[in-house]
């Protein structure tokens, strides 16, 4: 592989940093950089301006508002987009729900539900996991039955990201008890305000309330609404997940946190002299350092072998499982950074407008509540455990 841009991929660049410099809020920008809370008002108003200039959906085909970009403009538009401190979009409307209805669903959904997605007018959330079913997600035990031209719902889903903001949800349901779990489940399109649907907070470590639990009684949904074929649905959600695997890597959001990290180290003192120049510190990041770059050929390696139009396969497996390492392993260096200071921190702090007294240091509230929520990334979007099976299954064939 080529590792040097073209003069074509060059002006690209030059082009996206451009429109960042003009177009990216100050306000927004800031408080990513400095890991701060996002509102839903955030993450709308970049949307709104993403899709003005036709760079929302970086993946959908041209016929459906989206831009083909090619796998080596996808890597520079996430670099400099972190670097710049842009918002990661909100995976589950236009990374995971739409492929799967660009893929699989009826020209109606099409034309329904894409659009919606563009224009910000639908906010998905994911219904996956139970209580009983993470990792195992084929032994999940929600209910739909057939019912004339609805399905009638009922069970629970748990950790559902962003939920309280959402409504749209895409399902997995159990359509068929008489066939093993994988062949009974289907793929559902759930509108949220429908009578019967419960949403409850789950507050986690951080003191945020990011997930959610959603509860369906009788939730009468309309046939036209099922994706594809009922009983077919395992198969749309591993297609879906194989795109929410290949995001998880987060080799831009790395690489935008290493920076910060190198900044906050040569900022904290050992011994009177910086952090950064303690050999055993150093050596850390260098390891770091060395992963993530040996990760960001692969990732590029890999969504470059699927040009053609095909998903990345097992590989995306583990793209998941280095990724989330890094992201953890970095985590884990900047509140070492901070030491015994990033123990207390306010909820409070987390907010850009925050005017009260910091508990201890400005810089904790962030980090510590970033190394504390992203505990979950080796675990959600399919654990690690269960992502290095499937690489030694369908890669080293053990």
């Amino acid at each position: 592989m080529n590792m040097n841009y073209t003069a074509e991929e060059l002006a690209f660049r030059d082009e996206v940093c451009a429109f960042l410099d003009e177009k990216l809020p100050a306000d927004i920008a800031a408080k990513v950089k400095g890991f701060r809370r996002l509102s839903k008002e955030d993450h709308q108003r970049w949307q709104k301006i993403l899709c003005e200039q036709g760079w929302y959906a970086t993946h959908w085909p041209e016929e459906y508002g989206g831009v083909e970009w090619t796998p080596v403009q996808k890597h520079i538009w996430d670099e400099e987009s972190c670097r710049y401190g842009v918002p990661r979009s909100i995976p589950f409307g236009v990374n995971m729900v739409a492929p799967v209805i660009i893929k699989f669903g009826s020209e109606e959904q099409k034309q329904t539900y894409l659009p919606r997605i563009l224009s910000g007018e639908d906010w998905w959330c994911q219904g996956y996991s139970e209580p009983g079913a993470g990792s195992d997600l084929a032994s999940l035990k929600t209910r739909a039955v057939r019912d004339g031209d609805h399905y009638i719902v009922n069970g629970q889903k748990t950790w559902t990201t962003l939920g309280q903001h959402a409504n749209m949800i895409f399902c997995l349901v159990r359509t068929n008890t008489e066939v093993k779990n994988q062949e009974g489940i289907s793929f559902l399109l759930i509108d949220m305000d429908t009578p019967g649907i419960t949403v409850r907070p789950i507050i986690t470590l951080d003191g945020e309330h990011e997930v959610n639990e959603v509860f369906f009684e009788d939730v009468k949904v309309p046939v036209e609404n099922l994706v594809g074929e009922e009983d077919k649905g395992w198969t749309y959600a591993k297609y879906l997940l194989t795109y929410e695997r290949t995001g998880l890597a987060g080799i831009g959001m790395s690489k935008a946190a290493l920076s910060h990290l190198k900044n906050l180290a040569s900022r904290r003192l050992k011994n009177g002299r910086p952090l950064l120049e303690d050999p055993s510190f150093s050596q850390r990041i260098a390891k770091v350092e060395i992963d993530l770059t040996a990760a960001a050929i692969s990732n590029l390696r890999i969504i470059a072998s699927v040009e053609g139009g095909g998903v990345p396969g097992a590989e995306s497996s583990m793209l998941k499982v280095k990724g989330t390492e890094i992201r953890q392993a970095i985590n884990d260096l900047a509140r070492r950074a901070i030491g015994p200071y990033a123990l207390p921190f306010l909820e409070e702090e987390m907010n850009m407008d925050y005017e009260g007294d910091f508990l201890s240091d400005k810089d904790a509230a962030p980090l510590s509540a970033q190394y504390f929520n992203n505990r979950k990334l080796s675990i959600f979007g399919g654990s690690n455990e269960i992502q290095k099976n499937i690489v030694s299954k369908m890669i080293l064939g053990l």
